[in-house]
């Protein structure tokens, strides 16, 4: 794990002139170290692939299918030593760097699929109206040209995946920039791309560090950017590219809504299982990772004290251990971060129930209530092992609370109600609904993103492979429909 690992510059391995020593948060060991392209080198990939872009939107189905097929081959394959690197890179429990690859694994095998059945057309008569006669309309999509896909440190395998796969499926050539903190696990991808019949230039992972990605923001040949990360840094790269096709994947404070129907011991055993799990798991920082729990006044008093027990139950230290539920976070920076927006809310008058104390880079999973409004705990995405409960009176009070927010990308509602559950659906606003559970749940396959300050556009491979296109009319004349 300690050699100079090359980047990918259309299709093939380069090295530049400088290095990047990539450090496990956990202790400190150099985990890797990375060679960092020159501008002219990063010129070089855009120009390549912005050159085969033609070439690449007209390659039969069938090898961008297999190509995409092959990866996901070979990441079943090399699951334990890649898990044992974004371990490594990212501090991630490695028990939840195997979910990750396992998730990249769909990935890719969703987008082959998708390769094979896009694009099909649509026929459409246009008889209806006079004028029309005769006539037929055939719709297909085309890639609106070269990706630039910017992917963060949370997930740096499989959020890398959900840039690249999607591109290649539907034809349209990527630029990916993985994470600085976290390249190697991008840079994997870019070993198993290069076992495969794809055109030279038509992908490159370019570990730039982020004050060159103004430069790539702007070329014009990079007419789509798909970005996941902060919301400041997300809307920014829009206010800037106003004329370029933008896909912004932003930050949430996703809230647990647990209505007064959900009374049972087992459930509330099961609501506060999921709800600790999962404002803890990748160290809290998942953008939709439970940040806000909001308790019916009927329920609140019998799950709080369940929530405690099972966040105070999660294991933390050493995410090379199988039995670790929770890692450091990215960075001792971080770390220090989350330490003071807890201190300041407790200084507001919030009360801390357990956690609140940091070790380096470690933060152990806490939980607070009476969470005053204008802290910063209660307006911003923490990207830490916080959580916050809150008592309301009804569901009207619930749905008001979840609402509460600049953010909305996705809220988890325990109910068994489905009347309570299509009403949820319909106030709640957010990207995604997940009834019986919290809103950390996602599938690949499934459109995500947010409403409001969550970012725009949706990923998961289909949703993704409509946003890198756009439909083309083909109108036929003369015909005896």
């Amino acid at each position: 794990m300690t050699s100079t690992h090359a980047f990918w510059l259309a299709g093939r391995q380069a090295t530049g002139e400088d290095t990047l020593d990539v450090t496990s948060p956990w202790d400190g060991r150099l985990v890797g170290t990375v060679s960092v392209p020159t501008d002219a080198q990063v010129e070089e990939a855009v120009a390549a692939a912005y050159a085969v872009r033609d070439e690449f939107a007209a390659t039969p189905a069938h090898v961008r299918a297999a190509a995409l097929d092959h990866v996901s081959r070979r990441l079943v394959e090399r699951t334990e030593e890649i898990a044992r690197l974004i371990s490594a890179e990212n501090g991630k429990p490695v028990k939840w760097a195997r979910g990750e690859v396992g998730r990249a694994v769909s990935v890719f095998r969703f987008a082959a699929e998708e390769a094979r059945r896009f694009n099909g057309g649509e026929a459409q008569r246009l008889d209806t109206d006079l004028g029309g006669q005769g006539r037929l309309a055939l719709t297909r999509r085309f890639p609106k040209g070269v990706v630039l896909g910017i992917a963060p440190f949370n997930f740096p395998l499989n959020l890398c995946a959900h840039k690249v796969a999607p591109a290649i499926a539907a034809g349209a050539p990527i630029i990916l920039k993985p994470a600085p903190a976290t390249p190697l696990s991008g840079l994997v991808i870019g070993e198993l791309l290069a076992e495969t019949e794809l055109p030279a230039g038509s992908w490159s992972i370019l570990p730039v560090s982020n004050d060159r990605m103004p430069a790539l923001v702007q070329d014009e040949r990079l007419p789509v950017i798909s970005f996941t990360g902060s919301e400041k840094v997300g809307y920014a790269i829009m206010d800037s590219v106003p004329r370029k096709h933008c896909t912004l994947e932003l930050g949430g404070n996703g809230a647990a809504v647990v209505l007064g129907d959900y009374a049972s011991d087992a459930d509330l055993d099961w609501a506060a299982q999921r709800i600790a799990t999962f404002s803890n798991y990748q160290g809290g920082q998942s953008c939709i990772s439970v940040q806000r729990v909001i308790a019916d006044a009927s329920v609140y008093d019998r799950l709080l004290p369940r929530i405690v027990a099972a966040v105070e139950a999660q294991v933390t230290g050493d995410p090379g251990d199988d039995a670790t539920d929770v890692g450091p976070l990215v960075s001792e920076d971080a770390a220090q971060r989350v330490e003071a927006w807890v201190q300041e809310a407790v200084d507001a008058g919030a009360t801390l129930l357990t956690g609140g104390k940091r070790d380096g880079a470690s933060y152990a999973p806490t939980v607070l209530t009476d969470l005053p409004a204008d802290v910063t705990l209660a307006c911003e995405e923490v990207f830490g092992p916080v959580l916050s409960v809150q008592k309301v009176d009804g569901e009207e009070a619930a749905f008001a609370a979840a609402n509460d927010s600049k953010y909305g990308l996705q809220a988890g509602v325990f109910t068994h109600d489905l009347q309570a559950a299509f009403r949820a659906h319909r106030a709640l606003e957010v990207g995604g609904v997940v009834i019986g559970d919290v809103p950390s749940y996602r599938a690949d396959q499934m459109p995500y993103g947010g409403a409001k300050q969550s970012g725009v556009g949706r990923e998961g491979v289909k949703f993704a492979m409509d946003d890198y296109t756009y439909e083309r009319v083909l109108v036929l004349t003369g015909l005896a429909l």
